[in-house]
């Protein structure tokens, strides 16, 4: 008898699996949590609360409360520097080959950046 499926995460796989939508789609949330994780490991690594970084940062506590969500959406750069200069550290970004061909203009390039699916 084959097992029962009851994880999510390899029920999505295998529904969808193949579609690179779906792919594009987990890979950005994985970034969306990578960063929420890295700005909550870099915060209490330090030793401060919400409340202490949101000082240093020069914005409210509910605004670190939301950068540390995985479900938020609104990482952005400028932000990421300013946690980052707060905690002695600085941010690094890298791009990552995709598989894809590799566009011949600015304008192909855009056109592949698909703007994130909103539930």
């Amino acid at each position: 008898m084959p097992r029962k499926i009851t994880d999510a995460v390899e029920i999505l796989d295998r529904l969808y699996g193949s579609d690179p939508e779906y792919r594009a789609e987990v890979e950005r949330e994985k970034n969306r949590v990578r960063a929420a994780c890295a700005i909550y490991e870099a915060r209490t690594a330090a030793g401060l609360t919400q409340a202490q970084l949101a000082e240093r940062v020069g914005t409210t506590q509910s605004v670190i409360a939301r950068l540390e969500d995985a479900d938020y959406e609104g990482h952005t750069l400028r932000m990421l520097d300013r946690i980052a200069a707060a905690l002695g550290q600085r941010v690094e970004v890298t791009f990552v080959r995709d598989g894809g061909p590799v566009p011949t203009s600015p304008k192909a390039a855009r056109a592949r950046a698909k703007p994130p699916v909103r539930a």
